[in-house]
């Protein structure tokens, strides 16, 4: 019989009581109606019903759950009694064991109360009220994001109040009288705390405070504020106070309608500096202008050369302030920027004014597709570098030499380049499966120079180029289901340069790789060109397993008439034969991945070898890498390059992972930087330990070594993924 009740009555009783379970507040044109679902159901009189069994109410976006209830409609009133269920429309779940509250289920108060917010902030309280239907307030109340389960009832952290009031609006919890335990031992007491729920993504507050030790600057703390700026801004302080120095850190971070601004600085005094101020401001915008152009704008400020290092706030060299206005369009390109470089390496700083530290730049590209069955591209192209030193002195001339610079490299020369540029290409798909393709391109550049008595004041140069390619694909596909992909092409190139010689000062370092193989010019710029007949070959295989794994192995050389006399030594491309070029890779599902790119001679001598290796597992994360490059003054490297890096991540178990880097410069025989790394994270803490050490030292900046630690509560604002256990979880 209940169950032929429940089976007919639940439908029948939610239609009969939408009507009963009326509000019509101060007479309201459009009543907002309840509906009741209950095993049983009945009337004591006209104003007054009773469910029991299975009781739910659904009223706007509420949902209450219980096992009785009563309603008395003069006092609109209701009087639940549990276990009660209310989950909110905003996702809070407020549970009891008896209630009184108003038909609107706004107001009133529940005993043996417990709050659940966003499954991982909980309170529980002996007794809660509900204000308005915003405030809920809770009496002697304990609130955790830790589970608690009977084998283990003292949670590894809590707060015990007086009063905590959450405010659903605002989302924020008061705390009155509040005790912090850890393990159940009282460690901190205020008299009032406001910390954000788990819903909110951004409020005025501290943030995580960290603690950090430092060989240079001693043993610290730093500790974050944020204020919110409206919607679409925010600043965040952060003093760092340790025995040997006083630093302000801040961040200002701002949206608009049409892009966005962040600015990064800090300011110091210290006992490294004594007496002086140091200081940095590191700062990037973006805006969308007209006509789908977009203005970036970057800003690199720093007082002194190690202020950057020694407070670990950056790794850059070189600084750079600028600004860019660019547009892209599916046949289009323009650019335009103004750029002031700075640098802080020690070789660099004694000769700086030597350096190229103010340029202008403007491209303009245009694509023009089906011209003679092929595609053109006209480019117009302008860059401009100036120098501080107006003329090169004595003293700075002894420090070209210090730094083991030529008197043709002591510059104080300036140069604007203009350099307009036609190419045209077309392909064509053979019978026989080849693929031919023809390259045509010239290229006019003019130059104005000053300061520089080895060339006259203005420049004239003229470059054609022509270029014919054939390649032959071929595939086939064996019995297991695997799939092979050969392709040889040769290239024969040839283009000169008339007029002019002109100075070199965008194309001194050149990477020879698959990508520019085949290419009319393999400079990085405009002022060096690639001149002479000269032919190139290449052969690419790729192999493809049913399992997903996947191999691929490619290789080229450039052969010439006469050696150009261009490039340098370390470029791989010196002399009438380049040195070969050879690339594999190895991939096996997502896990593995295996890169290598070598130049080496016919006698297996190299002149530059990169190696990457990345693991991922289901436990470890591993990246390693070595790299070889020899020595060229042209490039500005006295010594050869053999450094080798590692980077390793451990899941020991779902709360500990650890990682760990370190880097070896074979030249100097000595580690270049080490850093280790542990963190424990489970549903209401995570904690973060790291240690790391820079063993290069310059003029500036000596070794030091930094250990830092940070503890973060879980429960307090939006903190990531939420991270869900159960008293079941088998630990270890």
């Amino acid at each position: 019989m209940r169950r032929n009740f429940r089976r007919l009555g639940r439908p029948i009783a939610g239609l009969l009581l939408a009507g009963w379970f009326m509000v019509q507040p101060l007479q309201t044109a459009q009543a907002q109606m309840a509906t009741l679902i209950a095993d049983n159901v009945s009337f004591n009189g006209a104003d007054t019903v009773q469910a029991s069994g299975n009781v739910e109410i659904f009223f706007e976006g509420q949902r209450l759950l219980a096992e009785r209830l009563v309603y008395d409609e003069t006092a609109d009133e209701l009087q639940i009694f549990g276990p009660i269920t209310l989950i909110e429309s905003s996702g809070q779940v407020v549970t009891a064991t008896f209630a009184e509250l108003s038909g609107d289920l706004k107001d009133g108060i529940m005993r043996g109360a417990r709050v659940v917010l966003e499954e991982q902030m909980q309170v529980a309280a002996a007794e809660l009220e509900r204000v308005e239907g915003r405030y809920t307030q809770l009496y002697k109340a304990v609130a955790s994001s830790c589970q608690v389960c009977a084998s283990n009832p003292v949670p590894l952290w809590q707060i015990r109040a007086e009063r905590v009031v959450h405010d659903q609006e605002e989302r924020q919890l008061y705390f009155d009288n509040a005790t912090f335990e850890v393990a159940g031992i009282p460690v901190l007491w205020l008299p009032r705390m406001r910390l954000p729920d788990p819903t909110l993504r951004r409020a005025t507050g501290f943030l995580i405070p960290t603690l950090r030790q430092n060989s240079q600057l001693g043993f610290g703390v730093r500790v974050p504020y944020f204020v919110t700026l409206g919607d679409h801004a925010d600043l965040t302080f952060a003093p760092f106070v340790s025995e040997a120095t006083k630093t302000v850190e801040a961040r200002f971070r701002r949206a608009f309608r049409w892009g966005d601004i962040v600015l990064n600085g800090a300011v110091s005094r210290d006992d490294i500096l004594q007496d002086e101020t140091r200081a940095y401001l590191f700062g990037r915008g973006r805006a969308n202008l007209p006509g789908d152009f977009t203005l970036r704008f970057d800003i690199e400020l720093v007082s002194d050369n190690a202020y950057l290092e020694t407070y670990d706030y950056s790794d850059a060299d070189r600084l750079s302030n600028g600004v860019e206005i660019t547009r892209t369009r599916r046949n289009e390109y323009i650019s335009a920027g103004i750029e002031t470089l700075r640098t802080l390496r020690d070789s660099e700083v004694p000769i700086e004014e030597t350096l190229a530290t103010n340029l202008i730049r403007g491209t303009y590209i245009r694509r023009l597709p089906r011209v003679l069955g092929g595609q053109a591209t006209l480019a117009f192209d302008v860059q401009g570098y100036e120098r501080e030193a107006e003329s090169v002195s004595a003293d700075l001339e002894a420090a070209c030499t210090d730094a083991g610079l030529t008197d043709a490299e002591c510059l104080s020369r300036d140069v604007l380049r203009s350099t307009v540029q036609l190419g045209w290409f077309r392909d064509w798909l053979l019978p026989n499966g080849m693929i031919a393709r023809a390259d045509l391109g010239v290229a006019s550049d003019f130059y104005i120079v000053g300061q520089d008595d080895g060339y006259d004041n203005r420049l004239y140069r003229l470059t054609p180029a022509a270029a014919a390619e054939l390649r032959w694909p071929m595939g086939r596909t064996a019995a297991n289901g695997g799939r092979d992909i050969v392709q040889p092409v040769v290239q024969l190139a040839w283009s000169e340069s008339y007029g002019d010689a002109v100075p070199v000062e965008d194309s001194s370092l050149v990477e020879f790789d698959e990508g520019n193989l085949l290419a009319l010019s393999r400079f990085p710029g405009h002022d060096a060109r690639e001149t002479g007949l000269r032919a190139t070959v290449g052969f690419a295989w790729t192999h493809f397993t049913p399992t997903g794994r996947e191999y691929a192995l490619s290789m080229g050389r450039v052969f010439r008439t006469e050696d150009p006399g261009v490039f340098g030594g370390a470029s791989g491309l010196e002399g009438a034969t380049s040195d070969w070029l050879v690339a594999s890779r190895v991939e096996i599902s997502d896990r593995l991945s295996l890169t290598n790119r070598s130049l080496f001679d016919d006698t297996l001598d190299f002149t530059k070898s990169e190696s990457r290796l990345v693991w991922f597992g289901r436990k470890v994360t591993a990246t390693t890498s070595y790299i070889w490059v020899e020595a060229a003054a042209s490039e500005g490297r006295t010594d050869d390059v053999s450094e080798w890096t590692m980077a390793l991540g451990y899941e020991f178990d779902r709360h500990w992972t650890g990682n760990l880097g370190y880097s070896y410069d074979f030249v100097s025989n000595s580690p270049a930087e080490a850093n280790v790394g542990l963190a424990y994270r489970n549903e209401c803490v995570s904690v973060a330990l790291s240690l790391s050490r820079k063993f290069t030292s310059s003029t500036n900046v000596e070794p030091a070594t930094d250990v830092g630690l940070t503890v973060a509560l879980a429960g307090f604002g939006q903190d990531g993924r939420p991270y869900a256990r159960t008293c079941t979880e088998v630990k270890g």
